[in-house]
């Protein structure tokens, strides 16, 4: 089992920053992929980023390549995603997720373990 925490969202400003960091659990035997969705009001889950820590091969959505930034510190069994440039249709409540996985690139479905969300709301 692996428990996730997520922590840091809040309200900014549209152009703001915020980051989200996420701390790792349990027992964990071997490599994951962690990754970050978020879910808006009305509107399915969907996949923001994500890092493999076996090689730390990044992937981003559409949506926020170029703003949004995820890193991971294996030591701390912890990944962050730095939002940058925030939009109003950013707003959401962020979910953290991981599988136990050693591929080298982190996939964007199949998690099988997630926080609780964490929301962030951005104005305009």
């Amino acid at each position: 089992q692996v428990q996730l925490v997520e922590s840091g969202g809040g309200l900014v400003q549209a152009g703001g920053s915020l980051r989200l960091p996420c701390a790792a659990s349990g027992r964990i035997l071997g490599n994951l992929v962690m990754g970050w969705f978020r879910q808006a009001p009305g509107k399915e889950r969907e996949f923001v980023a994500a890092v493999s820590w076996r090689g730390g091969s990044t992937d981003y959505a559409d949506s926020v390549k170029g703003r949004f930034t995820i890193s991971k510190n294996n030591a701390e069994k912890s990944v962050y995603l730095q939002m940058n440039s925030l939009k109003p249709e950013d707003t959401a409540d962020y979910y953290c997720a991981a599988q136990i996985s050693s591929s080298w690139s982190p996939p964007r479905y199949g998690y099988a373990y997630w926080g609780q969300g964490t929301q962030v709301t951005v104005s305009s």
